[in-house]
């Protein structure tokens, strides 16, 4: 603080820094809404992660323009009318703004990741029905070949013949290969069955779960990270704005 004309071109260059972390943030902040869809909840979610994970940016550039601030007033006598084109009184109203707006995020988040876990846990369930469903209809037309010699023979036929080909066809075999093996052990297509749920029962689990972790973490994570931005702005904009109207005494 001794030289003045390093002081004036630190609080300057700090001022310069502070202004372009903000207008840069900003333009993220635009470029992130790009497709702007804010009634969908996916692109609600996918901004929120994003623009709190961004969110200290501003922040930065705020406390730059603060310090710069100080650094240039310590060079003088402290005084001064504060006007609408003063920096610091846009810097602390958009603290302000910030802090509202990542007030109203954690909230807003709990709730879509609420709703998208609900609805990633009914997709789980229709798939696993579904399959539940093929498995039954696989192993009914299995019984039903292993009874019955004359379908068995056109089985047997098709796959032969040519006629049948790409995924329809390797179904066909692998009916093929399961009459064959059962043919040897009709207690084996009970187990196989039950060995099939069950598989499907697991993997039903992990993916629910997976389901509810995911929601939990993100959650807490983009959570409490959005509550903690949203004191410190606020606080920041109400000191700050508290600062400028003692300054104005």
């Amino acid at each position: 603080m001794n030289n003045p004309a390093f002081s004036g071109f630190t609080s300057l260059a700090l001022k310069v820094v502070g202004v372009i972390l903000i207008i840069s943030s900003i333009v993220d902040y635009i470029i992130l809404a790009i497709p702007f869809n804010p009634l969908d909840q996916d692109w609600q979610i996918s901004f929120t992660n994003q623009f709190v994970d961004r969110g200290i940016i501003p922040m930065v550039g705020i406390g730059f323009i603060v310090a710069g601030y100080w650094i240039g007033s310590a060079m003088s006598d402290g005084k001064g009318k504060i006007s609408l084109s003063d920096l610091r009184f846009w810097s602390f109203l958009f603290a302000s703004l910030l802090g509202l707006i990542f007030l109203l995020l954690v909230p807003l988040h709990l709730s879509n990741l609420n709703r998208a876990r609900n609805q990633a846990l009914q997709q789980i369930e229709q798939q696993v029905t579904q399959a539940e469903s093929e498995i039954q209809s696989q192993f009914e037309q299995v019984n039903q070949l292993l009874q019955d010699n004359t379908r068995l023979e056109q089985l047997n036929q098709a796959i032969e013949s040519g006629e049948v080909q790409g995924a329809q066809l390797e179904q066909l075999r692998t009916i093929r290969e399961n009459i064959t093996q059962l043919q040897g052990n009709p207690q084996a297509l009970a187990e196989r069955r039950e060995e099939a749920q069950t598989q499907l029962a697991e993997r039903r689990q992990e993916a629910e779960q997976r389901a509810r972790t995911n929601a939990l973490k993100s959650g807490i994570r983009i959570g409490v990270s959005s509550f903690l931005l949203a004191v410190g702005y606020i606080m920041l904009g109400w000191a700050g704005f508290r600062s400028l109207a003692q300054g104005n005494r």
